[in-house]
């Protein structure tokens, strides 16, 4: 419908707002008052609207909630999204919520949910050598210099010396970022190292009582969180970084040389989502090249517009930014969140590097478990489990748990306790020790199977061992009048074997919420990583820490490189890249196993496989989308027209002939309902050698026959595109999923997608 424009204003519109004012008054008088608390309106893509125009329309919309107050619509406003996408947040009432959901150009409505934070040999282990170069043989990466990389995360520590900008040029031209003063921060705190920093709270303070334990209302970091993600996709070379002598040498991220630029919206207790937003909209607008969350909601994760994150990259990813994002650390089947398509979401693995301490007991047994702990014993100390201990109203299995005083102090003074671990957050491990301490024990041995490889800055000599060895030192004290033990500082362990291995915590597929695309896409190091950190915890320049948070960077970085030699590739050709090229083997060209029980791993663990960057840059084939591609998938999932129009503001149709979800152009191919026959359809790109012909090899998952058609790509020209069909055949009836790959050959090079099958509940039924 078109409708006539005065001063820039649509008249249209305004009749419409006019109309719902006069209904809003009459709601307002005849409702009753609930609370408010803070809503995202989300109304989908800029339309090129003044900023001004757009700010008194939403607080037109508001008013009609208010009872025609603009007093009162301006005093509910929180923020207004007006860059990479428009919307606003405000207060309102469950009621108002609703209200708004059903005025025109609204795409959804939805509470201001809080997302969690997904808490370097690492770059060695892959490949890559050198201080500050980062090069990867036969390319240039000196391009790094103009590409800027936004961290959504707690801010940023700028005088860490992992943000020199020692031999820098100036900020690319091209940037209009700003760096924003607050507490202990100012526009001096930025340099041509780090040239953005921003911070959001409205939406924290809105929803948290206690706002005066905040620490550092700036961009500057209190918690470490972000500096460590920073660094470890962009850090300056540093000659000695180490963490209280442990993991001690030179160590830099995977672009140094990469401009950085912060987005703190994470707090105390986490990331609020209209601060979320606020942070993806400047993002946008500030020109940013790639976008690094490492955070995500809890699982199952809902509906894509009712969620900030996928709002947000969406709207980042039609402007050609690759939003690069944690998979989570809730280590289940199906737990993995980001699951949008156009976000690119990472798991964690090991390196081959340890860091151990070494149990000795009194008959001579030795065990290793991990340990941060530099804390020595002098001599060996009783050795008891805590069951024995336990105190007051505290059963002797609660006690063995070493909970807040739970443990008596006269039977656990000067002795070393044996506890155990149910939960997985590292501050629940480190407050263990302190409580054995407080009860006067002078060491703790913590069993805890899925844990077992993360290591603790534990505050007495302590160790983690899994069940298998924890039962070992539990039987040796049952079978023994006086047991004894003794536990050795932690050291720096390099060589462990089997590595990479997928982290226990990992948050695994399938995806909850379309289980069409596989999730997570690849995995990278995130287990024991030091990068820099912020001194106003611990007063320490670095830690080590663990989480889908610290594998997300190292994607980041290499994709930095990917930009620089690459530039005008789209993000998902960036993401193609890595996928492709990505490995299922070992360093010993072994499968992938998953911590804890070393089983052999597959896609719902790792995706397409662990990073290689040696291979990133000459992938051969892409597999590029657009965004019209992520329109078409959202048709097929059952979006309906009038929704996407709200949310891509452009001509976009649902066809009649809707391809399969299964049909976007991704790196990996995931069948979840295969009924007999079934096909999809791909497209790739030569991005190699003008004539090359590249010869398809398939690994079909039990079960199932997989042809491909044709069977040999010949390409004459780079840029050039051939569409392909993998056919897949039920044979025989497998049990859950199964797994397998797809492989385009061209000499050396491989072009490789992971296949995954699930077969229809029916069709199993009718093949017994």
């Amino acid at each position: 419908m078109s409708s006539l424009a005065l001063g820039g204003y649509d008249i249209h519109r305004s009749y419409c707002y006019i109309f719902y004012l006069l209904v809003g008054v009459f709601l307002a008088e005849n409702s009753i008052c609930f609370s408010a608390k803070v809503y995202v309106v989300y109304m989908g893509t800029t339309t090129g609207e003044d900023p001004l125009d757009v700010w008194r329309q939403h607080h037109q919309m508001l008013a009609v909630v208010h009872a025609g107050s603009m007093e009162q619509a301006q005093a509910s406003h929180v923020y207004t999204y007006k860059h990479g996408f428009t919307g606003f947040a405000a207060k309102l009432t469950d009621q108002q919520a609703s209200q708004i959901a059903q005025m025109p150009g609204v795409v959804s409505v939805f509470p201001n949910m809080k997302r969690r934070l997904h808490t370097t040999h690492s770059w060695d282990f892959m490949g890559l050598m050198g201080e500050e170069s980062m090069e990867i043989p036969g390319f240039s990466t000196k391009n790094q210099v103009n590409i800027i990389v936004g961290f959504i995360d707690t801010g940023i520590w700028p005088e860490s010396p992992s943000f020199s900008d020692i031999g820098m040029p100036p900020a690319p031209a091209k940037w209009k970022g700003q760096c924003e003063s607050g507490e202990a921060f100012n526009a001096s705190s930025c340099n041509r190292k780090v040239i953005g920093a921003r911070y959001y709270m409205s939406g924290y303070e809105a929803e948290e009582d206690i706002v005066e334990t905040v620490s550092f209302r700036s961009p500057r970091d209190s918690s470490g969180h972000g500096s460590h993600t920073a660094s470890t996709a962009a850090g300056r070379y540093v000659a000695n970084m180490n963490y209280r002598g442990l993991a001690a040498g030179g160590a830099r991220g995977g672009a140094p040389m990469a401009r950085i630029a912060v987005y703190k919206t994470c707090w105390d207790s986490g990331c609020y989502d209209v601060d979320l937003l606020a942070a993806f909209d400047d993002a946008i607008r500030d020109g940013v090249h790639i976008l690094s969350l490492s955070l995500g909601p809890e699982a199952p994760q809902g509906d894509y517009f009712s969620d900030a994150i996928s709002i947000g990259s969406f709207h980042a990813t039609s402007r050609g930014i690759l939003v690069v994002a944690s998979a989570g650390n809730e280590g289940n089947e199906g737990s993995v969140t980001n699951l949008a398509p156009w976000m690119f979401t990472i798991a964690a693995s090991s390196t081959d590097r340890d860091f151990t301490s070494e149990i000795v007991l009194g008959d001579g047994a030795n065990f290793t478990g991990e340990s941060l702990s530099l804390c020595k014993m002098n001599a060996s100390a009783r050795i008891i489990s805590a069951s024995e201990a336990y105190a007051g109203y505290f059963t002797p299995y609660q006690s063995s748990y070493c909970l807040e005083s739970s443990l008596n102090s006269t039977k656990a003074r000067g002795k070393v306790l044996v506890c155990r671990h149910a939960e997985s957050s590292t501050e629940s491990k480190l407050r263990k020790s302190m409580v054995v301490k407080e009860a006067g024990g002078v060491g703790m041995i913590l069993v805890d199977e899925p844990g077992k490889d993360v290591a603790i800055p534990f505050v007495i000599p302590s160790a983690v061992v899994g069940k298998k060895t924890g039962n070992k030192i539990l039987s040796y004290i049952s079978h023994t009048s006086k047991a004894i033990s003794k536990i050795f500082p932690a050291k720096t362990v390099l060589g462990s074997e089997p590595a990479p291995r997928v982290a226990a915590f990992s948050s695994k597929g399938p995806n909850a919420l379309n289980p069409e695309i596989l999730k997570p896409d690849v995995t990278a190091p995130g287990l024991n990583i030091i990068a820099a950190w912020s001194p106003a915890v611990g007063k320490m320049q670095f830690n080590i820490l663990s989480g889908t948070s610290m594998a997300c960077p190292h994607v980041t970085g290499i994709a930095t490189l990917i930009k620089a030699v690459h530039p005008s590739w789209s993000p998902s050709a960036i993401k193609s890249a890595i996928m492709t090229t990505a490995t299922a083997l070992d360093k010993n060209h072994k499968p992938i196993t998953v911590d804890p029980e070393g089983r052999r791993g597959n896609a719902f663990d790792y995706g397409s496989g662990f990073l290689n960057p040696r291979k990133v840059l000459s992938p051969g084939l892409i597999y590029d989308a657009q965004p019209i591609d992520y329109t078409v998938f959202l048709c097929s999932i059952g979006y309906d027209e009038k929704s996407l129009h709200l949310v891509t503001r452009d001509n976009s149709k649902c066809s009649q002939k809707l391809p399969a979800p299964s049909d976007l152009n991704y790196p990996s191919i995931t069948v979840p309902n295969l009924k007999g026959n079934f096909s999809v359809t791909r497209s790739v790109t030569n991005v190699g050698k003008p004539r090359s012909i590249y010869k398809a090899v398939v690994s079909s998952p039990v079960g199932v026959t997989v042809t491909v058609a044709p069977e040999r790509l010949i390409f004459n020209s780079y840029g050039q595109k051939i569409n392909f069909t993998v056919h897949f055949k039920l044979t025989s009836p497998p049990k859950g999923y199964g797994f397998g790959y797809l492989s385009w050959k061209n000499g050396k090079l491989r072009v490789t997608s992971p296949l995954v099958v699930q077969v229809a509940p029916s069709d199993m039924g009718l093949m017994r």
